[in-house]
């Protein structure tokens, strides 16, 4: 929602600010275009109103950061700069971790309390949500289901959820590029363990001996790790159809669409989902032109649960995470990473975020102190003194810097965060159901297709049934007369295309609708390019 006089819900144009921090405060975050209204500067304990702390609209793509530890209001915070940035224009990405979030969809219910609070903030107080869209992985709960091709997700990201060290990643992007120079489509997990176990294979170990090839070993630790992963659930989020990131930037009657990811159950699989809001980033990037900075963000992104990213990320995965950041603010996309202190950001993502709202951090132990003292040195200098301001906070009360429209940081304002106007209850299993049965995305990918592929060819091979594509000519005991028969060279060809003349393997290629020869290019993170 910009502060704009057509905005029923933007503060109204405050008087004179009293104190010299007042005055202060009021003229560096008056932003000229479009505004995100945050909140009032807390006088002592008291907000107030006179002095509206905002967040520039054309600076959401400078990203973001939002801290603070359990239970002090991160997540109504990201729901205010959501719901608000959605009104603005720009399409919004969200994960619900906790199901508290869905209520975004819904309008708040006013009362005296509320309406109170609003006012003492400078807010006059609307009840409205903004469109939303819910998703969920692989079908996993209710919400139009999110998934992605093992080909499409690339072996960097790959090796990150299977927790491979340097080694077995190295391995794993030799088979998939391996598959990708042959025109091999890799569809599901099941599709990525029959390619594996066929090279290291008697009848396909040859195939990889002249880049390099994969011991046994190694291959051994990926398919433990992958039968794992598969063991957990995770396996679901990999098939056709293949989602569309684009799907994230649509908007609806001029106001920007809410994509909220359900997530039920995703502590018992962390790294899957923090690896794949890295792919959707990732698929962003390589997909959007470069647009410059504009009035308004094409998407803003949301990354809750930051520190599971990172956590015992290598050092090349940290660098591509860096590398997008940096890059993807460009195609018109601002994220914000939520976490509970800047500690569990790396240095290099830290610095490129512009806007910062930390809520309150408890310092019990001398870790808590240390890294109270490290949160606060990531902030502008200010006359107050942060590491006795950060743990004083109460609940709701945050201190805020973000990016000026000129690419300045903003004083440290000491902020009471202003009231969502959608709901801050969960919205509900039957408006949940309502909304994924009216979405236009739901008949596209509601429904999971499985095409056959490696897998299923290959497990009839093992069991002796006809190989398929014995129909394309003669039988297998034919071709291989015929093949003692031929001449020299085109027995030199037949061992150079290997796996190819396979005929278990030509089959595979024709159900996953791949082009022999076309190898897929890759980017950021091994992502595969599609455009």
């Amino acid at each position: 929602m910009t502060a704009t006089p057509q905005d029923p819900s933007a503060p109204a144009t405050p008087p004179a600010a009293g104190s010299e921090e007042a005055q202060q405060i009021r003229d560096a975050y008056a932003f000229e275009g479009g505004r995100i209204h945050l909140g009032a500067m807390l006088d002592g304990e008291e907000p107030d109103p006179s002095v509206p702390v905002n967040l520039a609209v054309s600076m959401l793509n400078r990203h973001g950061l939002i801290a603070g530890a359990t239970g002090t209001g991160k997540t109504r915070t990201l729901q205010i700069i959501a719901e608000q940035a959605a009104h603005a224009g720009a399409a919004v990405f969200v994960a619900d971790m906790k199901g508290d979030l869905s209520g975004i969809a819904v309008p708040g219910t006013a009362s005296e309390k509320l309406t109170a609070r609003a006012a003492a903030r400078g807010q006059e107080w609307v009840s409205r949500a903004a469109p939303t869209e819910f998703y969920t992985l692989g079908g996993e709960g209710e919400g139009v289901p999110i998934r992605t091709t093992v080909s499409d997700f690339g072996p960097v990201l790959m090796a990150k959820v299977l927790e491979l060290n340097e080694t077995q990643e190295s391995s794993l992007g030799l088979i998939f590029h391996y598959a990708d120079s042959k025109g091999l489509a890799l569809l599901d997990l099941k599709d990525l363990r029959a390619l594996i176990q066929f090279l290291t294979s008697k009848e396909g170990k040859g195939e990889l001996e002249g880049i390099g090839g994969i011991s046994s070993a190694t291959a051994g630790v990926i398919l433990r790790s992958l039968t794992a992963f598969e063991a957990s659930g995770a396996d679901v989020f990999f098939g056709e159809p293949a989602f569309d990131t684009q799907q994230l930037l649509r908007t609806k009657d001029g106001a920007g669409i809410i994509s909220c990811l359900e997530l039920p159950g995703v502590a018992t699989r962390p790294a899957l989902f923090s690896t794949f809001m890295m792919w959707m980033l990732a698929e962003l990037y390589q997909e959007l032109p470069e647009v410059g900075d504009q009035p308004v963000p094409k998407l803003v992104f949301f990354f809750d649960e930051a520190h599971l990213l990172f956590k015992d990320a290598s050092k090349a995965f940290l660098d591509q995470v860096v590398q997008t950041v940096r890059l993807i603010r460009s195609r018109g996309v601002g994220v914000f990473f939520i976490t509970q202190t800047p500690k569990d950001i790396p240095s290099e993502v830290l610095a490129q975020l512009g806007n910062r709202v930390q809520h309150a951090l408890r310092a019990f132990t001398p870790d808590d102190a240390k890294a109270l003292k490290a949160t606060a040195k990531t902030f502008p200098t200010s006359s107050h003194d942060l590491e006795e301001v950060i743990p004083a906070l109460g609940t709701g009360a945050a201190i805020v810097t973000v990016m000026s429209e000129d690419g300045a940081p903003t004083p440290v304002a000491i902020t009471a965060v202003r009231a969502p106007e959608s709901s801050m209850e969960p919205a509900g299993a039957e408006v949940i159901s309502g909304i994924v049965a009216a979405s236009p995305l739901q008949a596209e990918y509601g429904t999971p297709v499985d095409r056959e592929s490696a897998y299923e060819i290959l497990q009839k091979r093992a069991a002796g049934a006809p190989e398929a594509g014995a129909a394309d000519g003669a039988p297998a005991q034919q071709g291989r007369a015929a093949e003692s028969e031929a001449e020299p060279a085109a027995k030199a060809k037949k061992k150079e295309e290997g796996m190819l003349d396979n005929p278990a393997v030509k089959s595979f290629l024709r159900s996953a609708g791949t082009v022999l020869g076309r190898e897929i290019s890759r980017s950021l993170f091994g992502t595969r390019k599609r455009r």
